[in-house]
């Protein structure tokens, strides 16, 4: 099974950006439609983006489209998650996570079958 490790998190402030990183192994990151997902203090884990294998399709959720990028480097088994006009709400465990196939339920955890540790990200006001 493929393994997935988050880094790349850390402390901005409101309008700063961070780059997060997924790195696969086990597993080439070619196999895997991917996702990011967020978990805030009290709340569930929230959907933020997916791409498809080839990166041909990428959902954005509404509440980081325009400021959140998605991109994967299939030659370094990494998939980033380029984040901008970072705002206190978007502070959150980041999560990436592995699915076989890119389906109409990217947006549920249940979709994905891999799922690495998750990376802090705080933004202050």
């Amino acid at each position: 099974q493929v393994q997935l490790v988050e880094s790349g998190g850390g402390l901005v402030h409101t309008g700063g950006s961070l780059r997060l990183s997924c790195v696969a192994s086990g597993r080439t990151l070619s196999s895997y439609s991917m996702g990011w997902f967020r978990r805030a203090p009290g709340r569930g884990r929230e959907f933020v983006v997916a791409i498809s294998r080839s990166g041909g399709v990428i959902e954005y959720a509404d509440s980081v489209k325009g400021r959140f990028t998605i991109f994967r480097d299939n030659a370094k088994n990494t998939v980033y998650l380029e984040m901008n006009s970072l705002k206190p709400e978007d502070t959150a465990i980041y999560y990436c996570a592995a699915a076989e196939l890119f389906t109409g339920i990217y947006k549920l955890e249940g979709h994905y079958r891999y799922w690495g540790q998750g990376t802090q990200v705080t933004v202050s006001s």
